[in-house]
């Protein structure tokens, strides 16, 4: 069906991704990648906050989810650390002189969790929860 769609073989869909999971794992990157910029709200903060509240939001619907579960599939892991790292790379560069956080330590600090909560609770973080997290993170 996929390959109907495509207008191509199943042959050729097999030869690119090898099996289904992988090509749901290359949709799902290519979902996860941003449309625009992170939000500018003035503040290291604030962004860091926006960033993680709509992060959060989006990954812990259903459909966020599956597509995390479809990206564990992925050929490619460290895609998924470079489209995060580059969102966290745009909000850190914006507020040089308040001696930032290593975009490391942000994805440490507040993507690991939110992603492992996600995945492997029941419930995801609170808004409350990724705050603190937050809050450490830029405590260093």
């Amino acid at each position: 069906m996929i390959a109907a769609r495509a207008g191509v073989t199943p042959s050729t869909i097999y030869r690119r991704w090898g099996d289904l999971g992988v090509l749901l794992a290359d949709v799902a990157l290519a979902r996860l990648r941003p449309d625009s910029e992170p939000a500018n709200t003035g503040s290291l903060r604030g962004d860091l906050q926006a960033w993680a509240e709509q992060y959060l939001d989006e990954m812990s619907s259903e459909p966020g989810r599956d597509m995390m579960r479809d990206l564990q599939c992925s050929m490619t892991p460290g895609h998924c650390v470079s489209i995060l790292s580059g969102q966290l790379q745009a909000i850190v560069d914006r507020y040089p002189d308040s001696n930032p956080p290593s975009v490391a330590h942000l994805i440490n600090l507040i993507a690991a969790p939110t992603v492992f909560r996600i995945l492997f609770s029941t419930a995801p973080l609170t808004v409350q929860e990724l705050h603190a997290l937050i809050e450490l993170a830029l405590k260093k």
